[in-house]
């Protein structure tokens, strides 16, 4: 189950050099109404036209991380440390 607004082309990634690393958990809505799994964010890019985009991971899969568009309506950002 994944997102729906993934790229179908899994081994996509945008320049290296543009990309800042990260260690943020996440909550992902998945394609079957109101279910959600944990996951993690190990990089962040923008676009040329300023639109974020997350390299993910889903905990508990063996797939390799993708990118996605982030988009806070499907990718919600958890705390990483407590108040």
């Amino acid at each position: 189950m994944i997102p729906p607004q993934l790229p179908t082309d899994t081994a996509w990634s945008p320049p290296e050099d543009d990309v800042r690393p990260a260690y943020q958990p996440v909550e992902v809505l998945l394609e079957a109404p109101d279910t959600w799994a944990l996951g993690r964010i190990n990089a962040w890019w923008h676009d040329p036209d300023g639109r974020p985009w997350c390299r993910l991971r889903l905990l508990g899969t063996t797939t390799e991380p993708r990118w996605y568009r982030y988009d806070p309506e499907q990718i919600l950002l958890l705390p990483t440390v407590g108040t």
